[in-house]
């Protein structure tokens, strides 16, 4: 599992990772917690699940200004 958190664009990072599907690693939104959003992952580590999470948020235009924080949990 990771978590992401993000006080801003929550609902686009929902739609960004749960429609990621590559590479065998897909993400599915299974519930929030204050301002985390918790993904279940299939990769089999999670550090790098999370890590790759990042990556796809940093590459949206409205990402690189995001202050957020990806982790695995």
């Amino acid at each position: 599992m990771i978590s992401i958190a993000s006080a801003m664009q929550q609902d686009a990072i929902k739609e960004l990772l749960e429609g990621y599907n590559e590479d065998g690693v897909s993400y599915t939104f299974k519930e929030k917690q204050g301002i985390k959003l918790i993904f279940t992952t299939t990769a089999d580590d999670s550090e790098a699940a999370a890590k790759k999470a990042k990556e796809l948020i940093k590459a949206q235009p409205w990402g690189s200004v995001l202050y957020f924080q990806a982790a695995a949990v």
